[in-house]
């Protein structure tokens, strides 16, 4: 069947109502998906139910209708212009042709996000592309996508099938003659009155004071901040997004002496303690929510919660552990900044935005001033996700991934070297360093297609979430390692400091929350075990770098937008950015920010579903003052260029 024919053409009917008829039935076909969306991903809203449906669906529309304008723009201008040949067979396929390619196009993105949102747990944004064209490996990744969920592409297809029969259903014709100049005047009112409602859709009101609607208006028809992807649609989400400028100066203090009273990145140790020349070893996870680690979750299942992280488990017993910790954002080119360089993913990530050529100073960077050799290491394709470029960036000396391993044999087909043997291989390798070392591992395995290799799938079998048996895996992985490291001379004068690059798909409600799609794991590790104890006090990834510095007593200045966890004295908070909302977690509440304005705070402890929006009950003055004080920082430093102490 040609989708792009006119025909069949069965019932003529005036012109303006066969538009309108179409325009409903592409809102009808987002409603649909929006639908579908919910089925497939039902256990990750578990607080939605009917009621709370149809207001979400009811609000849905708004967002709907405004992506539905922006879309078919280029078409309602062509089918309302008063062309005397446009009611003729070729221009009407034309028409159709135009409108197929246009809407086929933005519903292919809304269906990919049915599965796609349990990976990144939000609305895909216009920074995927950014993402993609960065990362050499990703047509792989692709391909193997739509081999894993071909039903989604099969669905599409017969959405596509369905679009095509229902625009065919009605053909349109001319109200009057169409070389008449009473055709001509009623086009012409048609196009005004057309622009203005366009304009009215697009806009989400009338109301001259109304704005563009954004991604943060869908909280108005939700419970909970992680409920808004089901009232947004994923064309909406790309064009509101696109060209959007990450960090635009800020100017909420009036002064350089107050803004830095309230907040400062620039870190002044002082510290009158000789420099520790400690190796340090940083381990990030793919995908290791916190939620899979059973001693870090014993409230879990009536207590009879075992996690998938035996050997993670017993090294916590052994460790230093932050029992509160959260990633600072949802993907992976997002953790690296974060981890290595105290840089938060906000709007977007620091590798993809326009302020990415900044000077930085990173662990790698700070350290190898001081004697370290310096060396990340990554069992993907040389090139996947940019990390080679980023390492290069952040002077980092060298580069190791799958090219330096230099055996196929290894290789899942997809992602990289399979765990197990290439954290032998990064354990070979540290023999072979000068110490003192700072080395950083990026494991691949706990990713879709949720593999393990052929001889373990009877020890790691399947599990609720697919992912897990990989996390299990992994987890093997990491014993293996940690086996063989402690044998190495230079094993009990090395820090250890573990974490995961963020969270994923979550089995129990208490992690289906807009604060807990953050939780991961934080453990600081010393092989000669002399640190050890619980931290119940909040911790985040740009936490690490100068924790890090501060365990090794370094003295010098340098710029973090994180907190050395070892100052006692050092005021804990975590930030995020998810929806067009920022996230700010401080004490015993969750703020959110939407266009610079408070919008909700919630005690997260008491309230952990945030179902009690304490906005104009609770004094937060102090905090937004922070929140405020920290994103001027930010902002305002990244668009300056100034994120180092030294000067150009």
């Amino acid at each position: 069947m040609n989708l792009f024919s006119s025909s069949p053409n069965k019932r003529p009917s005036n012109e303006y109502l066969v538009m309108v008829y179409r325009f409903i039935v592409i809102i009808f076909l987002y409603s649909a998906g929006r639908i579908i969306f919910y089925m497939f991903n039902t256990s990750m809203f578990p607080n939605v139910g009917f009621p709370s449906f149809m207001r979400i669906m009811r609000g849905g529309v708004m967002f709907d209708v405004s992506a539905v304008l922006y879309i078919n723009l280029i078409y309602f201008l062509l089918y309302l212009l008063p062309f005397p040949f446009k009611f003729k067979d070729w221009y009407q396929r034309m028409l159709k042709w135009v409108f197929m390619v246009f809407n086929g196009t933005a519903l292919a993105f809304n269906h990919i996000d049915i599965v796609y949102y349990r990976f990144i747990l939000k609305r895909t944004t216009a920074s995927m592309f950014d993402v993609a064209s960065y990362d050499a490996g990703n047509y792989r990744l692709i391909a193997r996508f739509f081999y894993d969920f071909w039903y989604i592409a099969l669905m599409w297809l017969i959405t596509l099938v369905v679009l095509a029969k229902l625009y065919s259903l009605f053909k349109p014709q001319p109200t009057f003659k169409v070389r008449s100049w009473k055709y001509g005047v009623l086009s012409l009112l048609s196009l005004i009155i057309f622009a203005g409602l366009s304009v009215i859709g697009i806009r989400g009101g009338y109301m001259p004071s109304t704005r563009p609607i954004n991604m943060n208006n869908a909280g108005k028809y939700v419970n909970t901040p992680e409920e808004m992807s089901l009232v947004l649609n994923t064309p909406f989400c790309i064009l509101r997004t696109w060209g959007k400028k990450a960090f635009e100066v800020k100017n909420y203090f009036g002064s350089e002496e107050e803004l830095n009273r309230i907040y400062t990145p620039v870190r002044v140790p002082g510290s009158v303690e000789p420099m520790k020349k400690d190796n340090v070893v940083v381990i990030i996870l793919e995908s290791f929510s916190r939620e899979f680690v059973g001693s870090l979750n014993k409230q879990l299942d009536n207590g009879q919660y075992k996690g998938y992280t035996p050997f993670l488990d017993s090294l916590i017993s052994k460790s230093l552990v932050f029992t509160n910790a959260f990633a600072n954002g949802r993907k992976s080119i997002d953790a690296i900044p974060s981890i290595t360089a105290s840089i938060p993913a906000l709007v977007l990530p620091y590798v993809i935005s326009e302020r990415s050529g900044n000077r930085i100073n990173s662990l790698a960077s700070i350290l190898s001033k001081e004697g370290y050799e310096t060396s990340f290491f990554h069992g993907a394709p040389n090139g996947s996700m940019g990390f080679d470029a980023f390492t290069k960036i952040a002077g980092f000396h060298h580069y190791v991934g799958k090219n330096e391993y230099g055996n196929d044999d290894g290789f899942d087909g997809v992602w990289g070297i399979w765990d197990e043997p290439f954290f032998q291989f990064f354990a070979d390798e540290m023999n072979k360093m000068k110490e003192p070392f700072l080395t950083t591992i990026f494991s691949v395995s706990s990713h879709h297609p949720f593999k393990v290799p052929e001889k373990y799938k009877a020890q790691f079998p399947e599990s609720h979430i697919p992912l897990q048996k990989c996390i299990r895996y992994t987890d093997f992985a990491l014993k293996e390692f940690f086996a063989q490291a402690s044998k190495m001379p230079w094993f009990k004068n090395t820090l250890f400091v573990i974490t995961s690059d963020h969270c994923s798909e979550s089995d129990f409600k208490e992690y289906k929350t807009a604060v807990n799609y953050y939780a991961a794991p934080l453990i600081f590790f010393k092989g000669d075990g002399s640190l050890t104890g619980k931290d119940e006090s909040l911790a985040q990834q740009i936490d690490i770098m100068p924790s890090i510095l501060g365990y090794l007593n370094y003295s010098k200045p340098y710029v973090a937008f994180g907190n050395n966890l070892f100052d006692q004295s050092a005021q804990r908070f975590v930030i995020n950015y998810l929806e067009d909302t920022y996230q700010f977690l401080i004490g015993d509440h969750a703020l959110y920010f939407t266009d610079n304005k408070l919008t909700g705070i919630y005690n997260r402890i008491e309230d952990p579903y945030l179902r009690n929006n304490l906005l104009g009950k609770a004094n937060s003055e102090t905090e937004q003052n922070l929140f405020k004080a920290i994103m001027q920082q930010f902002n305002n430093r990244m668009a300056q260029d100034r994120l180092t102490i030294d000067k150009k």
